[in-house]
């Protein structure tokens, strides 16, 4: 199967690298692109060689020679296009969070049920070889059995990096809570084969408002807030979606632990490992940023240490969106990421969202199945 791409979102932060990776595939082509800003647009159209070029998403969804749309438009903007990718037989990839809220994401992943058709949600923290590593060792029992799981994803952003779609309540799902922590929460259910019972959740804003430059992408802002000072900014403008959140959570197997999320510029990483796995038998700790696991034993004296070769991802379109695409069309077992992992996701996010608005515990089984 030839691949006919078309990208909606083409020219944002995200939609921009995978352009580039796909233009590297032998077996696909792009043919349609939509984005917001034209001067973008038309330069993108010429480094693609893109048929179609158009502020309009529907324009690309019903291209006749597109057979599978790139949906990388801020997430209250997916609902819709997916809907209609689903309605015109288009396979799909779906930046995540996959929708809103979890109603829309069961309804993309009702719509995509039973079609034959492929679609891939890219939850990329799954494929770093530390990750798969320390899936290997979880899944070989060589901690005994896991009582609790810690994770810190901490992803500090300059003090004055500018007001972009990620900080507006609007179109982000649920801030820091769905970005990062869709990536983390995934990697933690794909490592123990498990998803969270219920959570309890503090989530807030604790950035300072912040420069307000216009419709900015997230490139343009971290350029910015790289060399500028907030009082460059003649207006300013305060976050609404949670850039900090801290959640408890209780996995379906009895586990327990923490989560801790953010973006703001006050809390950095690397001090300490960002995984915790802790088993009957012993103890695992994920250093993902410099590739490193560590075994402890009960007696607190560490009994391995290994740092995993990582070559980096390479490209991600050939090695694992569109096999699995293939895979999904043809009906064969596929374990790449995929609607139902997004949709149990956002389930996670939602209810940690929900939980912070309460202030209480909050059940999985009250977000929509």
């Amino acid at each position: 199967m030839n691949i006919g791409v078309g990208i909606v979102g083409a020219t944002g932060f995200i939609g921009t690298s995978y352009r580039s990776e796909i233009r590297e595939c032998d077996d696909a082509n792009i043919v349609a692109l939509c984005a917001r800003r034209r001067d973008r647009l038309e330069a993108a159209g010429q480094e693609d060689g893109a048929r179609l070029i158009t502020h309009d998403w529907r324009e690309v969804v019903s291209h006749p020679d597109v057979n599978f749309v790139l949906v990388a438009t801020p997430d209250a903007l997916h609902y819709e296009t997916v809907l209609d990718c689903a309605a015109q037989s288009k396979h799909l990839l779906c930046e995540k969070p996959i929708g809103a809220n979890a109603r829309q994401a069961g309804e993309m992943l009702e719509a995509y049920r039973d079609t034959g058709l492929g679609h891939f949600v890219p939850f990329w923290t799954r494929y770093m070889p530390v990750v798969m590593r320390a899936r290997e060792i979880v899944s070989s029992g060589k901690l005994g059995e896991i009582k609790g799981v810690i994770y810190r994803w901490l992803n500090p952003r300059p003090a004055s990096m500018p007001f972009t779609w990620r900080d507006d309540a609007e179109l982000s799902s649920a801030g820091s809570i769905a970005d990062v922590g869709s990536h983390a929460y995934d990697a933690v259910r794909w490592i123990l084969n498990d998803e969270a019972s219920r959570v309890l959740a503090h989530a807030d804003v604790i950035t300072e408002p912040k420069p307000d430059l216009g419709e900015i992408d997230l490139a343009e802002a971290l350029e910015w807030g790289g060399s500028h000072s907030a009082a460059e900014s003649q207006s300013v403008r305060k976050g609404t979606a949670f850039d900090y959140a801290n959640i408890i959570w209780q996995f379906a197997s009895g586990a327990i632990g923490s989560i801790m999320l953010s973006h703001a510029p006050v809390f950095r990483k690397g001090l300490a490992p960002e995984m915790e796995f802790h088993g009957t038998d012993a103890s695992l700790g994920v250093d993902r940023i410099n590739s490193q696991l560590t075994i402890v034993r009960q007696a607190q004296d560490v009994e391995s240490q290994e740092t995993v070769a990582d070559p980096g991802f390479g490209n991600r379109f050939a090695r694992h969106v569109f096999p699995a695409i293939r895979q999904r069309a043809a009906g064969s077992p596929c374990e790449h990421p995929g609607l139902e992992d997004g949709y149990n996701v956002q389930r996670f996010t939602d209810a940690a969202a929900l939980s912070a608005k309460r202030g209480s515990w909050v059940s999985l089984d009250e977000i929509p199945q």
